[in-house]
């Protein structure tokens, strides 16, 4: 894998002094919410989501940034076609290409967002597809197409394979395919909500997030939620199991949202995002712990929101979303910083 450079003259410096592991910390986005940003596999590009009204955005559509040139006045690559709502991109192995799931098939138009008040309930829309596209947006192919939610694919260090979220089974589980679309497999079957799924860095195993509702109110609202293609992220641990659905495995017991895992570059700890310590709920912060569940220890400090970490191919940096440095807005940008162990 090639390192990368990186240049930065034109973004300031963050520093945070309780957060040890993350030096040099640099806003990339500067409004709107911004998230989900993962490295090319050179690490000099990133693709990410956004809904930035300045962009001309009415909801959420893939974007490529070239990290060297992020600024507060430059807008990066639109990759999706700009019609319906996105989700979970990731580059593929050339590095020229980049997949992510899309509505826009079904409709052009943003879909309805479900108002229910009191709660806190993420959508998974049953027209989302998984598509490939190149770095100037034009799209080169479908991977899915199936009726229900096919989303949240993230691409093997090795290059071969592709894990994914869908609810084609009746339940959301995790399937896996190869890196052309096909050969698609079923990996876990118990109920509840298993998505957002990374590779290791060997590229043999997999860490993601699951839901497991176990008393019968809890099943039946689980399911009646999942009936209106909705989730409610409330109460997720992580899990790992090896590429094959083997080797299942609790990682997390800490209660609460546990979610956004992504494995450490020595492929012996786990880095995700947790609400587990707030007495209000709306506080989240990145966790690492080793893969047999011990040696729990907090990374971030800053804000009331810090998710979805990934490390660059070479392990030297880290991106991820935060809520920091917003000037009391409720904007989520995306930061990188050097990662020091």
């Amino acid at each position: 894998m090639r390192t990368a450079t990186f240049f930065f003259a034109l973004l300031p410096l963050i520093s945070y002094s309780q957060e040890k592991h993350l030096r040099n910390i640099r806003q990339l986005t500067f409004g709107g919410d911004n998230a989900e940003a993962y490295f090319s596999p050179d690490g000099k590009n990133l693709s990410f989501q956004s809904n930035f009204k300045t962009w001309g955005l009415k909801c959420d559509q893939i974007f490529n940034l070239e990290i060297s040139k992020a600024d507060s006045s430059h807008k990066p690559q639109l990759i999706s076609t700009g019609n319906g709502r996105t989700t979970c991109s990731y580059f593929m192995p050339d590095g020229k290409h980049i997949l992510y799931a899309s509505t826009h098939s079904s409709d052009k138009e943003c879909p309805e967002v479900p108002n229910i008040k009191g709660e806190y309930l993420w959508q998974v829309n049953p027209t989302y597809e998984i598509y490939v596209a190149d770095l100037k947006g034009n799209l080169t192919g479908q991977l899915t197409e199936y009726p229900g939610y096919d989303a949240e694919a993230t691409v093997s260090p090795k290059g071969d394979k592709i894990v994914f979220t869908s609810d084609r089974s009746g339940d959301l589980e995790l399937w896996i395919m190869d890196i052309n679309g096909t050969h698609q497999k079923q990996l876990t079957s118990e109920l509840g909500y298993d998505g957002g799924a990374f590779f290791s860095p060997d590229g043999t195993k997999l860490v993601f997030r699951a839901s497991r509702p176990k008393t019968d109110d809890e099943v039946l609202r689980y399911k009646n939620l999942l009936a209106q293609h909705l989730v409610a992220p409330v109460a997720m641990e992580i899990y790992t199991c090896n590429i094959d659905g083997s080797d299942l495995k609790q990682i997390t017991n800490l209660g609460k949202a546990n979610w956004a895992p992504f494995f450490h570059p020595n492929g012996k700890r786990i880095i995700f995002s947790s609400n587990h310590h707030s007495q209000r709920g709306y506080d989240f912060q990145l966790y690492s712990i080793n893969t047999d569940g011990s040696d729990l220890e907090r990374i971030t400090s800053e804000s009331l929101f810090n998710a979805f970490p990934m490390f660059s191919p070479d392990g030297k940096k880290i991106v991820f979303s935060s809520n920091r440095n917003n000037g009391g807005t409720h904007d989520t940008n995306v930061f990188i910083a050097d990662w020091e162990d």
